[in-house]
């Protein structure tokens, strides 16, 4: 809120509003992609149109332009109704800036949107159910990873090519050394396909970790049993997954026990291999609502996108339906079928277009399946990323400002 205050302070007056004001929020929601903690990108603009008209420009420009073309409609509607309310005509540029939201939406329409490689995986995603609103330190490990394997029993050997379990079922010391690996590994045999599993491991006690830490990664399971690829995730959720300002929180009596250890940030690509050639862009949770994730898997080979994801720990389903519009954006971005599977809800598969197919119910337990089309090629997006978006808005606003100064102001009657 503050963020768009300052944007609202900073953008002229004038005609020139009307180009200025639109560029000055696209700017903020731009800037939530990394400030405060690394960026918290919750409740944005873009999320809205996840359903709406607007969504195929996310193949051009992202989320950036999107905002940008949603408070530019805005504001000519606003100026609209000042000129009717006062029996004029609205300004000139009112009119051309609203021509160069249709043209973008025209552009979209034929915008490149990627390429079907002509094959595809059977993908199942498991969804093992439970309660909402539950805490990982109040929650046996083991209790999750036995909803997951009753439910991936269900599926008949030979029916997948590649089966998804979500963030966290695995918590353990050290995967390679588990159990869990050995009943993972016993279920990929089975069904005869690799499983791609979310594992919580411990990171020791150092210098560097006076209370340890832990890493958060998806990995691939062969039949075999082999752990062949691995993806650690990278960008961490603050006050979930590691405590911002844990000392001086502490020091004011935050409950800052709730996070007693912070995750340890991957850095490698955001892609997994599974071991029949085939490579998947990952984003494991909160990095779904960052598209530079996403379209880094992209850039690294990755033919679709698996989104393992865990919101049990929040109450209703707010979040969890703005994941759902996270990967339909992200989707759309990258023109790659998304896989979302929660331990709790929602899981899904979204198409390259953005179509949501098989949502799940919160706290069921399920095992969804579809067959996904693998596909190559770049989206506009997936070729320039949100710099050159953030760029054009900010020369707008700067270019709005300055005009909007040479203005002479009516002279006093």
């Amino acid at each position: 809120a503050a963020f768009h205050a300052a944007a609202a302070a900073a953008a002229p007056t004038g005609p020139w509003r009307i180009i200025g004001r639109p560029a000055a929020h696209a700017l903020v929601e731009a800037l939530r992609l990394f400030v405060p903690f690394g960026g918290v990108p919750l409740a944005t603009l873009a999320i809205g149109q996840a359903s709406g008209p607007l969504l195929g420009v996310a193949r051009i420009g992202g989320v950036i332009l999107i905002s940008w073309a949603v408070f530019q409609i805005g504001v000519v509607l606003g100026v609209a109704v000042e000129a009717a309310l006062e029996r004029r005509r609205p300004e000139r540029i009112a009119l051309a800036s609203l021509g160069a939201v249709a043209g973008v939406c025209l552009l979209a329409i034929v915008a490149p949107d990627g390429d079907a490689l002509g094959s595809s995986l059977r993908v199942a995603a498991v969804q093992g159910g439970g309660p909402q609103g539950t805490l990982a330190i109040r929650t046996k490990p083991g209790v999750v990873l036995e909803r997951h394997l009753v439910a991936t029993r269900t599926i008949a050997p030979g029916s997948a090519d590649l089966v998804v379990w979500p963030e966290n079922v695995i918590d353990v010391d050290e995967f390679s050394t588990s159990q869990a690996l050995v009943d993972v590994a016993a279920e990929a045999k089975r069904i005869g396909a690799p499983m791609a599993v979310g594992i919580t491991e411990d990171v020791p006690v150092s210098d560097d970790l006076p209370v340890g830490g832990f890493l958060n990664a998806q990995v691939i399971v062969t039949p075999d049993g082999d752990v062949t690829s691995r993806y650690d995730k990278v960008r961490r959720v603050p006050f979930g997954e590691y405590m911002p300002l844990r000392d001086l929180l502490r020091a004011i009596g935050a409950p800052t026990d709730q996070v007693p250890r912070d995750a340890i940030a991957g850095t490698g690509p955001a892609v997994l291999d599974l071991p029949t050639g085939e490579r998947m862009g990952v984003v494991i949770s909160w990095e779904v609502f960052f598209g530079g994730r996403a379209r880094d898997g992209v850039r690294h080979g990755g033919e679709l996108i698996v989104n393992p994801t865990n919101g049990s720990s929040y109450t209703g389903t707010i979040l969890q339906t703005q994941q759902v519009a996270s990967s339909r954006l992200r989707a759309v971005e990258t023109g790659r079928w998304v896989v979302q599977v929660a331990p709790t809800g929602f899981s899904a598969f979204v198409s390259s277009h953005g179509d949501v197919i098989d949502r799940t119910a919160v706290s069921e337990q399920a095992v969804i399946a579809h067959v996904v089309p693998l596909r190559s090629g770049s989206t506009w997006y997936t070729s320039l990323g949100d710099l050159p978006f953030v760029l054009l808005c900010a020369v707008t606003l700067a270019l709005a400002m300055g005009l909007g100064r040479r203005v002479t102001p009516p002279a006093a009657p």
